[in-house]
């Protein structure tokens, strides 16, 4: 496994063709953005796992929550 450090705003590259920034860093958490090919899946590992264990998808987080992270920042 190879572990990086990035600070906000700095980006690492996978392959010529994914990039993924953090966005911000707040207490314990870390925003990041990825950019990567339509072809190539992206999930957060709990949504990752349900896929594989065929668990249907938890309805989704109110709007609300999108919006108080911006107002939070």
């Amino acid at each position: 496994m190879l572990v990086l450090s990035r600070k906000c705003g700095e980006t690492i590259v996978i392959d010529d063709c994914i990039r993924v920034t953090v966005e911000a860093v707040q207490g314990g958490r870390v925003r990041l953005s990825v950019e990567a090919p339509a072809e190539v899946n992206v999930d957060r590992e709990e949504i990752w796992m349900r896929k594989r264990l065929g668990i249907a998808p938890r309805r989704e987080a109110p709007a609300c929550e999108a919006s108080c992270w911006a107002e939070a920042n």
